[in-house]
């Protein structure tokens, strides 16, 4: 992803959840998506989809089962 895209997505991000904390990172050698982290902690992966002209971005967060308790 460009680095706007990645700027505009950590702003959303932090807006949306009201965590500062959160910060959106491009991924090494891949461009349709970046890295969401909270402080150092993977959250998961957001993906661009550019389908027929209309953009939009999925956020992928897989929780383990052994991360609920």
């Amino acid at each position: 992803m460009k680095p706007e895209e990645i700027r505009k997505l950590d702003a959303y991000f932090k807006k949306t959840f009201r965590n500062p904390s959160l910060q959106v990172k491009a991924r090494p050698r891949k461009d349709d998506s970046c890295e969401l982290y909270l402080d150092d902690e993977f959250l998961g992966i957001i993906y661009k989809d550019d389908d027929d002209g209309d953009q939009s971005y999925n956020f992928s967060m897989a929780i383990l089962d052994v991360d609920l308790g």
